[in-house]
């Protein structure tokens, strides 16, 4: 018997997967002269943040609060929501996850969903612009200190969200939410004289938080496509992650994802925590949101 279309479009995938990576062309390798200088100072912030002149207890309370907003800005809003449309929102709700989602400065939420759509149409292949194939650190964070021609798709990918002028303008502002966010607590540290004072407050709050959700949310493309266990036979090198789940709020039961991408819930088995899906629930439960599309695990 002949094999079905899906069959051998499965089979065409695993065979570009397997193909032996060719070297970047010259204009790849150059470094994007704002990303990578940008990357450098939000590492350079985070050391400083760690100096003992700048701890306090209210430091590390503004970040876990921002860690959390941001991370599920990232998982609820822009991923779940917004890349894959497993559930909808009104739109008080969506505009309130987006911008959570753009806080963590992973560029506008109509580019962040037109590579993560991209991403999924040539998982691990050639064209795939975190190839985990090419290696981990190209993987986890060196493709966006590149020119990456999945950019030039990102329209087309897109038209659900290019006629939304709110998406158009915090595609390209999105870099502002941090201004008023960094004066609002560097006024609060200085007059409530936190230890560290009101920079104190704002290097932990917006470098050491961006870089700690940078790398948390960089190790889904790396991490989960090298280590961990597979429940379902998709055709990229997708895996179950439990520690990177953990840190990501549910995002590194990957594979899971990769079998069922427009599933709500990623954690598919009574062991497999999924913080996002637990938030999914207790939105649904308010009434908040609605048509939430949940795949469950084989009995």
């Amino acid at each position: 018997m002949a094999d079905s279309p899906s069959a051998r479009q499965q089979a065409r995938t695993r065979e570009a997967v397997a193909m032996r990576r060719e070297p970047l062309p010259p204009k790849q390798r150059r470094y994007k002269f704002g990303t990578t200088s940008f990357m450098l100072i939000m590492h350079v912030g985070a050391v400083f943040a760690l100096l003992p002149r700048f701890w306090s207890w209210q430091a590390l309370v503004a970040m876990a609060i921002l860690y959390w907003t941001t991370v599920l800005g990232v998982t609820l809003g822009l991923h779940r929501m917004l890349a894959h449309r497993s559930f909808l929102a009104p739109r008080w709700l969506e505009r309130l996850l987006v911008l959570m989602g753009a806080l963590a400065c992973q560029s506008g939420p109509i580019e962040w969903v037109g590579l993560h759509r991209h991403h999924h149409r040539y998982s691990d292949q050639p064209n795939d612009h975190h190839d985990a194939a090419r290696g981990l650190w190209w993987a986890h964070s060196a493709w966006m200190l590149h020119e990456i021609p999945a950019l030039a798709h990102v329209p087309r990918l897109t038209g659900d969200l290019q006629r939304d002028p709110f998406y158009r303008w915090l595609d390209r502002w999105f870099l502002l939410l941090q201004w008023p966010l960094g004066a609002c607590l560097y006024a609060y540290g200085q007059l409530a004289d936190v230890h560290g004072g009101g920079l104190g407050l704002v290097l932990w709050a917006i470098p050491l938080r961006l870089v700690v959700v940078y790398h948390v949310t960089w190790l889904v493309n790396s991490a989960t496509h090298a280590w961990g266990y597979r429940n379902f036979d998709s055709p990229d090198l997708s895996r179950n992650c439990w520690w990177v789940a953990i840190l990501s709020f549910g995002e590194g039961w990957h594979n899971n994802h990769h079998a069922y991408p427009s599933s709500a819930r990623h954690g598919l088995r009574w062991f497999e925590l999924d913080i996002t899906w637990q938030h999914v629930r207790l939105l649904r439960a308010l009434g908040w949101v609605r048509r939430v599309r949940e795949a469950r695990y084989p009995a």
